[in-house]
């Protein structure tokens, strides 16, 4: 169940951080434009399900969840502020870690459809 719930977060956080790189490969369509619509309330939910799911889930593939945690640091950028005595240290891994948000993006999409099956 929790592989499940890993693959459905790792694919919507996806989408979120790969947008601009999913939206030139769509053309004219919008179609990863409004799916990203529809889950951009739901940032930060993503985010944590992404980062406490793959900690829950952490020895099963090491490299798959180290890539979800990076992910979920990415989506969880701007609630950083609430968390004073962690928020200079996640500030600068979110800072090094932001050029290579549609990789990272890219890369949540395939580990969840992989996940799936």
């Amino acid at each position: 169940m929790i592989e499940l719930l890993l693959a459905i977060a790792n694919i919507s956080g996806g989408i979120l951080l790969g947008l601009a790189t999913l939206d030139k490969w769509d053309g004219e369509r919008d179609f990863f434009n409004k799916i990203a619509g529809f889950l951009a309330p739901f940032q930060t939910a993503i985010g944590i399900a992404l980062i406490v799911l793959a900690i829950l889930e952490f020895w099963d593939g090491l490299l798959f969840n180290i890539a979800s945690i990076l992910g979920g640091i990415l989506l969880l950028t701007h609630v950083f502020q609430k968390v004073p005595a962690l928020e200079t240290s996640l500030r600068k891994l979110s800072a090094k870690l932001m050029p290579f948000k549609a990789i990272i993006g890219i890369a949540l999409i395939v580990i969840g459809i992989l996940g799936l099956f």
